[in-house]
């Protein structure tokens, strides 16, 4: 007698086994949410009280705690250009009650400068929204024959030797900022890495470095004792909403924004960082927070924990790639 062929009855429970399993999961991690959160929630900052990225993360703190129902606590871990705190929440346990405030810098720019990385900025956190951009804007000082985006760059082609641009330091945000601008322009503005904004900002002033790429100056243009000549985010500032975006200046092409969003350590269950998510959606959303954003200079991003990660991957490559042109090596 001829046996019965057995592989169908054996598909068949395979696939019973998984849709099992994948039910399991989901409902495992419906119902993390369900109890979620069971205790206060902790934000980790990794960078000194009283920045820019402190700052937004107290804005949106309360706004967090009064949607999600328990006490958010911001707390500072500086150390290490952020990855002292980042990397205590990548060891935090993965359910939701530890987040950091990440931030381009840590999570972007990080692995083109540094040697050695204590994390994997993107497998070893699960995203849950970002929060803000931070463009920076296109300024000159007065003594640079160019009060428009195209007459820098025309000016910059055949002067490149006359001019600087400053930063804030090497391997930041606007360091890279200028490096891009380079590259995208067909320029070469040589880099002068100061330490900190602030010492930057005296030199532009002075005329010492004629170009930058920053976000503090706006009150200085206010003023107008630098010209500003572009946005290098996709959508001009309300603080100063007469300077184009560089696209609309003639360069497209050419963006470099910061950025700060919330994430959590891997494995934490999708349905903990999705509710997390739309709390920061909602809290983003808010009039008050959004004008507060606009006073920093900052713009509200929020988004989906999926809109991020592939957001944070895009930077990561855009970053690594304008590093390595440049010639930056890691430290």
């Amino acid at each position: 007698m001829r046996s019965v062929p057995r592989r169908p009855v054996l598909r068949r429970t395979g696939l019973a086994w998984l849709l099992g399993a994948g039910l399991a999961a989901t409902l495992g991690s419906f119902a993390h949410a369900q109890g979620f959160p069971a205790r206060p929630i902790h934000i980790v900052v990794p960078y000194p009280p009283g920045g820019a990225v402190d700052q937004v993360a107290r804005l949106i703190a309360p706004k967090l705690e009064a949607d999600l129902g328990k006490p958010v606590v911001v707390e500072n871990k500086a150390g290490a250009g952020g990855l002292l705190g980042s990397d205590a929440v990548a060891r935090a346990p993965a359910d939701g009650h530890t987040l950091v405030f990440a931030t381009v810098s840590s999570h972007a720019i990080a692995p083109a400068v540094y040697a050695k990385m204590p994390y994997d900025p993107i497998t070893d956190f699960a995203m849950v929204s970002n929060v803000a951009l931070t463009p920076y804007i296109i300024t000159v000082n007065p003594n640079v024959p160019a009060t428009t985006l195209k007459a820098l760059v025309a000016y910059a082609k055949t002067n490149g030797s006359t001019l600087n641009f400053g930063s804030s330091g090497k391997g930041t945000t606007p360091h890279l900022a200028g490096e891009l601008f380079n590259a995208v322009a067909g320029t070469r503005i040589t880099h002068v890495p100061y330490k900190g904004s602030a010492p930057m900002v005296a030199d532009l002033l002075a005329n010492h470095v004629q170009v930058a790429f920053d976000n503090t100056v706006i009150p200085y243009i206010q003023a107008g004792r630098l010209i500003g000549l572009a946005v290098t985010g996709p959508r001009r500032l309300s603080s100063v909403p007469d300077i184009p975006t560089a696209a609309e200046a003639g360069l497209p092409g050419y963006e470099a924004v910061g950025w700060m969003g919330l994430m959590a350590p891997r494995g934490t269950p999708a349905a903990i960082t999705e509710r997390l998510s739309r709390a920061t959606v909602q809290a983003v959303a808010g009039a008050d927070v959004r004008a507060k954003l606009d006073t920093l200079g900052f713009q509200g991003d929020a988004g989906t924990p999926q809109a991020f990660e592939a957001f944070v991957r895009a930077e990561r490559t855009k970053w690594s790639k304008v590093a390595h042109d440049a010639g930056i090596q890691p430290e």
